[in-house]
């Protein structure tokens, strides 16, 4: 088949999307597809931008190219997903979260104004009639199924996506860190990790991988709770370093507000490490169930935090019976099982 992979891109800006872009594109191509990713910058401010943004995606047409015709679009993140074409997919990674769930929060700059309410309401219309048109809905989680079935009444398959290292993954003990790799900013909430540190009794340290606009924040917390020194910010890993990092950390800590999916939930059980998450924390706890694959924490309370990393560096035995549970949980998420999924008739 001829298949393009559509998708929205906030430019110098790389996260799970991107990664699952680059990854599908791959895999198509090793199942003998020819594949293509068409992506457009997108801004949301000023908020003028971004109906811009959706009719940019609207205009385009990709039914075919040099006379032959596209097979396939698979639509994966707003507002890409709007495209036209007689066979579009779509595998919802996310929608503009700001204008639903997150609205009212500290995290959306949408405000009351009658302005904003209309550009809400906007946005739901467009993303229902053209999510409709879909000749399949699948959504990354039951996470991001259930604000589409809340706020569109759309109704959708969850299909996990493969890490983009599936198969690469391994054990190598459990070592004396907790670790997590994600963009630094206020929602993915490291500095909770980083404050729980502070207040644990062992002498447990900590590796944060990852770069974003919090990080001189988080260097200065670390400072401020007294653990400076135990706490490691090792930035941007390659691929092999990542792998690392997690084969011999002794668990992984995930915990962001509402995550849609959460592929690093989902590398860390690959590599049968347990996880510890909050109760809010969405994705991740369609994977983690207390004291079965991981640790769930009460949200914003380190001490609640500190406490279960401190019971994961005592008792190595749990870390790994959890760790096993979670590497079974995740063992049917391949690349095998997705892709013709998608590409099914």
């Amino acid at each position: 088949m001829r298949v393009v992979i559509c998708t929205g891109q906030i430019p110098f800006v790389q996260g799970g999307a991107e990664l699952l872009t680059q990854a599908l594109a791959s895999q198509l191509r090793l199942w003998g597809h020819q594949a293509e990713v068409v992506q457009m910058p997108f801004r949301w401010y000023p908020k003028s931008e971004i109906l811009k943004g959706y009719l940019a995606w609207r205009l385009i047409n990709l039914d075919e190219s040099e006379g032959h015709a596209i097979d396939r679009v698979i639509a994966l993140k707003f507002p890409a997903f709007v495209v036209r074409h007689p066979y579009k997919v779509t595998w919802l990674v996310q929608q503009f979260r700001q204008a639903y769930e997150l609205f009212g929060t500290e995290y959306s700059h949408f405000d009351n104004s009658p302005e904003d309410a209309e550009l809400r309401r906007t946005i739901w219309n467009i993303d229902t009639n053209t999510l409709r048109e879909s000749k399949r809905l699948y959504a990354i989680s039951a996470n991001v199924g259930k604000r589409l079935q809340r706020f569109n009444r759309l109704t959708s398959t969850p299909l996990y996506p493969p890490p983009a290292l599936d198969g690469k993954f391994y054990n190598d003990g459990y070592g004396d860190y907790i670790f997590t790799v994600s963009r630094l900013n206020m929602m993915k909430r490291v500095d909770q990790l980083v404050r729980a540190m502070g207040l644990t009794s062992t002498p447990v340290r900590c590796k944060i991988a990852g770069q974003g606009e919090g990080l001189a924040s988080l260097k200065e917390l670390a400072t401020q709770c007294g653990a400076a020194g135990r706490v490691e910010f090792v930035g941007f890993v390659d691929e092999q370093a990542l792998l690392t990092l997690y084969a011999t950390a002794l668990g992984v800590y995930y915990a962001p507000v509402d995550e849609d999916y959460g592929f690093v939930t989902v590398e860390a059980m690959k590599c049968a490490k347990p996880v510890i998450t909050t109760t809010d924390s969405g994705g991740p706890l369609e994977f983690v169930t207390d004291r079965l694959t991981g640790l769930v924490a009460p949200p914003d309370d380190p001490a609640a935090l500190a406490q279960r990393i401190d019971e994961l560096y005592e008792d190595r035995v749990l870390a790994e019976r959890l760790g096993a549970a979670g590497q079974k949980k995740v063992s049917g998420i391949t690349w095998q099982n997705t892709i013709p999924r998608l590409l099914e008739a």
